[in-house]
């Protein structure tokens, strides 16, 4: 009896999860522009179709500032991959800072999962609560096998 009623709240929290993630995840919305700067390894300004610029954090990972070990490449790897393209951004919130907290896609690619494959960013767990389950998983798992090749 203790089990059943144990297997049955395990359910429903699981369910109760899932609904969570579905419907905060189901109001992201897309930012699409031009790629016109690049703070550092986790921040870019996207220029939109108004000629808006966005300032954009990117979700779920952190990089070096630019003036600590690292900085400048994890910057110029960034750049490289992204500077003067076109990338659709997902997000739904926003930081202090105003800045979009977002997902950055290049032709359907997580630019924010290269940079840690690149060893140039680390997942920011302490924020991770944002992502999508399936984003948190690959992040980290990407982190160990970028810790591994490069120690």
């Amino acid at each position: 009896m203790q089990r059943e009623r144990l297997a049955e709240l395990s359910r429903l929290v699981i369910g109760l999860a899932v609904y969570i993630s579905f419907t905060c995840f189901a109001q992201a919305e897309i930012l699409r522009g031009r790629v016109v700067k690049i703070a550092d390894g986790d921040t870019l300004t996207v220029l939109d179709g108004s000629n808006r610029q966005h300032k954009v954090r990117l979700m779920g990972i952190d990089a070096p500032e630019r003036k600590q070990p690292f900085g400048t490449v994890s910057r110029q790897n960034l750049a490289h991959l992204v500077f003067g393209k076109t990338v659709a951004v997902e997000w739904h919130k926003q930081d202090r800072y105003q800045r979009v907290l977002g997902k950055v896609l290049l032709d359907g690619q997580d630019v924010n999962l290269e940079q840690i494959k690149a060893g140039l960013a680390w997942h920011y767990k302490q924020y991770d609560k944002d992502q999508q389950l399936a984003d948190k998983r690959l992040y980290a798992e990407a982190q160990k096998a970028a810790r591994a090749f490069f120690f």
